[in-house]
């Protein structure tokens, strides 16, 4: 088992995020040495070192997905206006469009994810914990473990990319930053779905729930 402390000095010595840190140990057998090497070699440790560049160039991008029951728009930065009028660029800010339509996520990242949100989420999960009888010292672990995958089901750079669903979000982001050479971040997104979040009739829905039975 992957310790924190490893994680966390793998991610000192790096820069790399936190999940590429666990992967490549867990990758390694732990081994710190040939985690680094094996961050440089997809570069994300190349990528976690132009993080605190700024990216204030980029594109707003649209994406409508079916017979227009969904649209999303996204907004993904770069640091120079060259970039942003590449195909590599445009193909990734489409890519992240095609992720949010398809995954419905409700934050970036989960720095995002208010402190109240957390708290609230953390005492469902152990009243769960403690309803499936579990012993008080394993409770904390399992309520630590089921947060990472609230974080992983909705926040989008967490998420399984939806082409190959062996990287994330982030790792796809942080292997684009290493090919084109500047810092990238996506900086805000919305998802509109018709019909979400309006109360249908009560006659047609009760005219869907027939037919369905039928």
């Amino acid at each position: 088992m992957i310790s924190a402390q490893l994680v966390k000095e793998l991610r000192e010595r790096t820069g790399a995020g936190m999940m590429d840190c666990k992967r490549a140990l867990q990758e390694t057998g732990g081994d710190i040495e040939k985690a680094i090497d094996e961050l440089r070699t997809k570069g994300l440790a190349k990528a976690a070192k132009k993080a605190g560049r700024v990216a204030s160039e980029g594109i707003v991008v649209s994406y409508i997905h079916g017979p227009g029951r969904i649209g999303v728009l996204v907004e993904v930065n770069c640091e120079t206006d060259f970039v942003a009028k590449t195909d590599d660029f445009k193909q990734l800010a489409h890519d992240i469009a095609m992720q949010v339509a398809a995954s419905n996520p409700e934050y970036v990242s989960r720095e995002e994810v208010a402190e109240e949100i957390l708290n609230h989420e953390r005492e469902i999960l152990r009243a769960q914990a403690l309803e499936e009888g579990k012993p008080e010292k394993v409770v904390e672990k399992m309520v630590e473990g089921r947060l990472e995958k609230f974080f992983k089901e909705r926040c989008l750079m967490e998420q399984p990319f939806i082409k190959d669903p062996d990287k994330s979000v982030q790792e796809l982001v942080h292997e684009n930053v290493a090919r084109i050479g500047e810092n990238i971040s996506i900086r805000r997104f919305a998802r509109f779905e018709v019909g979400e979040g309006i109360e249908k009739d009560t006659e047609d829905f009760a005219a869907e729930v027939m037919a369905q039975l039928k």
